[in-house]
């Protein structure tokens, strides 16, 4: 699988591990408090935290301040020996919670090989659309920044189990990283760095297994499961840089090579979860009647307006988010309003009575309908599905270099 490549892994050099590695920046992005109980704990420590730029501040005004100093310190960082360098390495990961269990295994990917577009015959293909007028920003913070942090997950059909789990299986023989509690509710990670030769051998295996699965003849054959639009801003990012290099140049650029965590879809520590809608800044009883016109079928969706109810929906859990989703976006178009995307139920109910909105509880996809769906319609509506809860979301811990020594 030419997609998939081994690269340079910078790991952290550090005392405190725990306040080392922090959730991913799109989560919590309504909970200023959750942040700033997390900044109060990091303190004067080595952290992610400040390294990355949480979507709950992104319409600030000290955007351009912030990213410079987020660029400043990664350039602190580099100079001042807080990372080590695993050379040209894959590193198998675990990842403990209080719900489950999932494996995962730190890869780079050819930006290349990527497209969100459809049709496309890419061998690596976004789930969800991607909103174009959110690359911007994200490319602001990114085109100076001399490293990447990732929190892209990209699944893999692999429904025998050839890659991860058999890896996971000789995790005796390999050498053991790292092994902490994250913070704030994170659970634990433990990671390993396993043989190369091994992952290509096994990556090649999966590959075979899924010829002709999907019914048709396609190179397809890993998708995005969290992160489509940091992988968008990367290959965005990337587009930029190679216009300026030769030839010889763009095959070793290291813009080129996005670094991801890769699981197998069918790990069953791997749980899709809804991402739910809160709608505020609107006539609530109005926005329910738009909701109760715009939508129909057998199914049941939830609303929370202060208080419950339930309206018929499409039974079919693809399809009713992108309806549901259209019916937000005409009325916001008309006649004003905000939506923010929440991870959790408990979260959902929290920011909705806080902003007095209209909650909107969202139906689940089922994971094994993904590649299939991909295959034959393209990209589901964005925001149609999670990989896990908020607290169960990718911590950063490895980086990548993207600038040339």
């Amino acid at each position: 699988m030419k997609t998939i490549k081994c690269v340079d892994i910078l790991l952290p050099n550090v005392a405190e591990h725990e306040k080392w590695a922090v959730v991913s920046c799109d989560q919590f992005t309504s909970q200023r408090d959750y942040w700033q109980t997390l900044e109060n704990f990091v303190g004067d420590a080595p952290s992610t935290l400040k390294l990355i730029f949480p979507e709950v501040y992104l319409e600030d005004e000290d955007g351009e301040e912030r990213t410079a100093k987020i660029n400043a310190t990664m350039k602190e960082y580099l100079d001042g020996n807080v990372f080590y360098t695993l050379k040209d390495s894959f590193i198998l990961v675990k990842r403990d919670t209080e719900e489950r269990s999932r494996l995962g295994l730190i890869v780079a990917i050819d930006l290349e090989d990527y497209s969100y577009n459809y049709p496309t015959e890419a061998p690596l293909r976004a789930t969800e659309g991607v909103v174009k007028d959110r690359i911007p920003p994200r490319l602001k913070i990114r085109k100076d920044a001399p490293i990447e942090l990732p929190h892209i997950l990209i699944v893999m059909d692999d429904r025998k189990g050839r890659v991860i789990e058999d890896l996971y299986d000789n995790c005796a023989n390999y050498d053991k990283l790292y092994d902490f509690d994250l913070n704030m509710n994170g659970g634990h990670l433990t990671g390993y760095r396993v043989d190369k030769q091994e992952v290509f051998d096994r990556l090649a295996l999966y590959k075979k297994d899924i010829d002709g699965l999907y019914g048709v003849d396609t190179d397809f054959s890993l998708a995005v499961g969290d992160g489509n639009h940091s992988l968008a801003t990367a290959q965005a990012h990337w587009n930029q840089i190679k216009a300026t290099l030769s030839d010889d140049e763009r095959q070793c650029h290291p813009a080129r090579f996005a670094l991801c965590e890769l699981e197998n879809l069918h790990d069953n520590g791997i749980v899709f979860e809804p991402i739910h809608r809160v709608v505020f800044g609107v006539d609530k009883d109005d926005f329910v009647k738009a909701l109760e016109s715009g939508l129909r079928g057998a199914g049941t969706l939830e609303i929370m307006d202060g208080n419950s109810k339930t309206i018929p929906c499409n039974p079919i859990g693809a399809e009713c988010i992108a309806e549901v989703q259209a019916v937000i976006d005409d009325y916001i178009k008309s006649k004003g309003g905000v939506v923010d995307y929440i991870h959790g139920l408990g979260h959902l109910k929290a920011v909705a009575e806080e902003k007095d909105g209209v909650a909107i509880v969202m139906p689940t996809i089922k994971k094994e309908e993904l590649f299939q769906y991909v295959v034959d319609h393209g990209n589901l509506c964005r925001k149609a599905f999670s990989m896990g809860e908020a607290e169960e979301k990718r911590y950063y811990y490895e980086c990548h270099k993207i600038v040339m020594d």
